[in-house]
């Protein structure tokens, strides 16, 4: 009895969870849970990658790839190429140096959350800044690229240090 009844329990359960194709049961959004717990993304709706120009970011004896968005503070740090700054470390989350010139933040938000391995812009200071940590939601933060895999190195040197960013294919 006890094994019908789990019998039973399973099949009702499977079931519940399924979609009849009427259109009225739960939305599927493209996403599942690995064995870990994780969540997995399928290919159809992971996120596409973002058009724009590819970057080199060299410090200490690294270098990151990255990619600056086609945008008008993108394309405003692409006019300013090749570039060689000194940045200091900020909070163990994040590296900024001054730009020699102001970017335009023309139909950028009023701040941003930037993800880690962002490229920002922080507009009060005219700084550029490289994120290899959480940074929360700042007014004044504008979002003009991403580093590819690596930038986690900035982490591992403290202070101040030259960084330079150069286009691999100039404008």
């Amino acid at each position: 009895m006890a094994l019908r009844l789990a019998a039973l329990l399973a099949v009702a359960s499977v079931a519940a969870c399924s979609d009849d194709g009427r259109g009225d049961g739960p939305a599927r959004t493209g996403s599942t849970t690995s064995a870990a717990g994780a969540p997995e993304r399928d290919e159809a709706s992971a996120p596409a990658p973002q058009e724009g120009t590819p970057v080199r970011i060299r410090f200490g004896e690294a270098q990151v790839d990255g990619t600056v968005l086609d945008t008008p503070t993108g394309r405003d740090l692409l006019e300013q190429l090749p570039l060689e700054l000194t940045m200091n470390d900020h909070g163990g989350v994040e590296k900024t140096g001054a730009l020699r010139q102001a970017l335009s933040t023309e139909g950028a938000p009023s701040g941003a959350d930037p993800d880690v391995g962002a490229i920002g812009y922080y507009a009060p200071y005219g700084d550029l800044v490289l994120y290899y940590g959480d940074q929360s939601r700042h007014d004044g933060i504008v979002v003009v690229g991403r580093m590819a895999k690596g930038f986690e190195r900035l982490a591992d040197l403290p202070g101040s240090m030259t960084v330079t960013v150069e286009a691999v294919d100039p404008p």
